[in-house]
């Protein structure tokens, strides 16, 4: 679309060759449905929009949730001129003839928005370019990511913009949408006169996860089933010829990744062995990597569990190898039963809280030297250095625990490791009290 085209909203096709979910594209305010903590009277995007404020922003949420659409009507709102470009199919040759072209029109008080889909797709130069005109206010640029914008826009880009994040739609919402466009006789499946089981629009709603585009494509599909079959009713049978597989948010090397791997992390650690279950599931289902979800049930094993039951690294570097022999689906029940046991397992994170000490430690004192006393001596010269001296060898001293400091002279009776009273943590906290007792002991028999 050129610069001094007609408003987006406008010229865009409500021929019955479009597709149903851009057919039914809302082109106000009132007809967009969702995003109301943004929206609503008062809410701040509304406000931005009705008072034309002229800021760069970035919309960030899952597909199908509005965020071309909500671009187009802030064009459309404002009476700017749209442009509208894509990540995926254009370069910094395209873009910097646009802001030429976006100057220009400025110059006859033309306003202009820039929307960028998958602006997370260009590359630091690329999003760079942008700046100078964002700044001087030559384009108004918006911006829809299903990325994380802290990660994947560059700072300087991302400062001069507002970040609005978009929530998937509710699945009242879709059946509200999926009802309308049945009725709708202008633009949507009226003219059809089809009717529709609650059954299979719940299962269109249910399976679009929150993607209005979605689910307008899988009833698009459903209507034609059942004109081709000369019925009037779509049925749940036909909505399940249409869906065909579920539509899983998720990407593997996006935001959803760590959200999914860290809901399932946290349903470990809580001991909620149905909750871990529902997380791994959804890894496998969505086409994570097997051997990613293995190492981070293996960091679970030595982070969350720890010596509370030191058998579970063991059972879950089995079912690593197991996975790893069998390969999905059947060597996923190997990695689920090791999440069962790990929810069910006695926790405790007190290695994991030692180690983390003694980092700190390393980093916040000097590297002192060994003690002499615990240095090794295999030549004459180190040991008339003293090297070696004063050692006691554990196994030739009463209760196997000699009376030796073993830490530098600065860290010395430094605690670093806190066993709690969990599973077989339990037992190693006694030894620890009978170690201590034992060093006690021979320290009262010196005095």
């Amino acid at each position: 679309m050129g610069l001094f085209d007609a408003s987006p909203l406008a010229a865009a096709t409500t021929s019955s060759t479009a597709p149903l979910a851009e057919r039914m594209r809302p082109r106000t305010l009132a007809e967009f449905t969702g995003q109301e903590h943004l929206l609503a009277p008062g809410k701040p995007l509304r406000v931005e929009i009705e008072s034309d404020d002229a800021t760069s922003m970035v919309f960030w949420g899952p597909p199908g949730v509005g965020k071309t659409t909500l671009a187009k009507i802030i064009a459309h709102v404002t009476q700017a001129s749209f442009i509208e470009f894509s990540a995926v199919m254009s370069g910094i040759k395209e873009i910097k003839q646009v802001m030429v072209e976006a100057e220009k029109a400025a110059g006859f008080g033309s306003r202009t928005i820039l929307f960028i889909d998958e602006i997370h797709r260009f590359n630091k130069a690329q999003q760079d370019a942008f700046l100078p005109y964002v700044e001087r206010g030559t384009i108004r640029l918006i911006g829809a990511t299903t990325e994380n914008p802290s990660f994947e826009i560059n700072a300087a880009l991302l400062s001069r913009c507002r970040v609005y994040t978009l929530l998937a739609l509710t699945q009242d919402q879709i059946l509200g949408l999926l009802r309308n466009a049945l009725a709708d006789e202008a633009r949507g499946l009226g003219a059809l006169h089809l009717t529709a089981d609650d059954a299979a629009l719940n299962m269109i709603a249910s399976y679009a996860s929150g993607d209005a585009r979605y689910s307008y494509n899988a009833l698009e599909v459903a209507a034609r089933l059942t004109v081709d079959r000369n019925q009037t009713v779509i049925t749940e049978e036909i909505s399940g010829s249409a869906l065909q597989q579920r539509v899983l948010l998720y990407d593997k090397k996006g935001e959803q990744h760590y959200d999914v791997i860290s809901a399932l992390h946290k349903s470990v650690r809580n001991s909620d062995a149905d909750a871990s279950l529902y997380w791994l599931g959804r890894m496998f289902a969505a086409g994570e990597d097997p051997m990613y979800i293995a190492r981070r049930v293996v960091r679970m094993a030595v982070e969350d569990i720890g010596l509370a039951a030191p058998e579970a690294l063991n059972l879950c570097l089995s079912a690593r190898d197991a996975m790893h022999f069998l390969g999905p689906p059947e060597g996923d029940l190997a990695l689920a039963q090791a999440v069962v046991y790990l929810a069910l397992a006695p926790k405790s994170n007190a290695v994991y809280t030692a180690y983390g000490a003694v980092q700190g430690d390393i980093a916040a004192t000097v590297a002192e030297p060994v003690p002499l006393h615990l240095r090794n001596a295999p030549t004459k010269l180190m040991k008339e250095l003293d090297y070696g001296k004063g050692y006691q060898y554990a196994h030739d001293v009463e209760g196997r625990v000699a009376d030796m400091e073993c830490l530098p002279p600065s860290l010395a009776k430094r605690r670093y490791y806190h066993p709690t009273d969990q599973g077989r943590e339990k037992l190693l906290a006694q030894r620890m009290d009978e170690i201590a007792h034992i060093r006690s002991s021979k320290k009262s028999s010196k005095s």
